[in-house]
C-alpha cells in the first residue's frame, strides 16, 4: 500500500473534481491516481468545514461521507453510480497495517419485492461494481481518526473470473428472496457476495415476500463485498 509523506503530497482535493466534470474519461488524468499520494484526514481543506469526531463509534460512514464530499460523488446509495458521467463507483475501504480489509463492502440496497424479470445483467449490484475507484484509508482503531491516512486509489473493473463469482452469488440469494427465505439467509450464505440486514434500527421494516407468498415485513437488507474479495483484489494490485 502507498503512503507517502506530506512533503511529497498532492493536492487531492482539487484533482477528482476536475476529472469527475469531464463527459468523457481523460485516461491520462485518471492513470494518475497510482501516484497519488496518502494525506491524513486532517488535513482535509479548511472549507470543509466539517469536524473530525473523536472515533467512528457513532459516525461510521464519516470517512466515506468526506471523500464524497470532495469527490463530488452524489449517488449515495441509489442505483446509479456515484460519477454518472464516468460510470465510475466511490467505495472507500478501511485497511489494516498489512493492507488487508477491516470489514465488509456495502454495495447497495436489495429489492426485496418487485422482482419479476430481474437478471443479473439489469441488476444495481452489477451497474454498481461495473467499474469502482477504491480508496483504500487506514482504519485501525489505535491510530486516532484524524491521523488516518488516505491511501493510493484503485480504479478497477471485475474481470470475468470475479463476475461470474458475482453473478452466482447474486443469483443465490436474489432465489431466496423471490422464493420467500429472505428471512433464511445468513452472512454465510455467497462466496464473494452476502446479504445482510441494513437499517438504523430493529423498528425501520420495509416489505418483502414470506414463504407462502404474503407480503411480510422484515429489516431492509443490502448487498455486501466479503473481506476476501476485497482483500484478494487490493492484494493482486498492490502487490501485498
Amino acid at each position: 500500500m502507498h503512503f507517502l509523506t506530506t512533503k511529497h503530497r498532492l493536492d487531492l482535493w482539487r484533482f477528482y473534481p476536475r476529472c469527475s466534470r469531464r463527459r468523457k474519461m481523460n485516461n491520462s488524468c485518471w492513470r494518475a491516481r497510482n501516484s497519488l499520494p496518502a494525506v491524513a484526514l486532517a488535513n482535509s481543506p479548511p472549507q470543509a468545514n466539517i469536524a473530525i469526531p473523536r472515533d467512528l463509534k457513532r459516525d461510521k460512514g464519516w470517512v466515506g461521507m468526506l471523500l464524497e464530499l470532495y469527490l463530488g460523488a452524489m449517488a449515495g446509495s441509489k442505483p446509479e453510480q456515484d460519477f454518472p458521467e464516468l460510470g465510475i463507483e466511490l467505495k472507500t475501504i478501511p485497511i489494516d497495517a498489512a493492507g488487508k480489509p477491516l470489514e465488509t463492502t456495502f454495495v447497495c440496497v436489495a429489492p426485496l419485492t418487485g422482482n419479476s424479470g430481474v437478471t443479473w445483467h439489469s441488476s444495481h449490484v452489477r451497474h454498481k461494481l461495473a467499474r469502482v475507484l477504491w480508496i483504500p484509508v487506514e482504519g485501525e482503531r489505535q491510530i486516532p481518526l484524524a491521523h488516518r491516512r488516505i491511501g493510493s486509489p484503485l480504479l478497477w473493473s471485475p474481470n470475468a473470473q470475479e463476475e461470474e463469482m458475482l453473478r452466482r452469488d447474486w443469483e443465490e440469494l436474489m432465489d431466496l428472496i423471490v422464493l420467500g427465505h429472505v428471512e433464511r439467509i445468513t452472512a454465510r450464505h455467497g462466496e464473494v457476495l452476502q446479504l445482510r440486514p441494513k437499517a438504523a434500527n430493529s423498528k425501520a421494516l420495509t416489505e418483502a415476500i414470506g414463504e407462502q407468498g404474503q407480503p411480510i415485513m422484515t429489516l431492509p437488507r443490502g448487498f455486501y463485498l466479503k473481506k476476501s474479495f476485497t482483500g484478494a483484489l487490493l492484494a493482486r494490485h498492490f502487490l501485498i
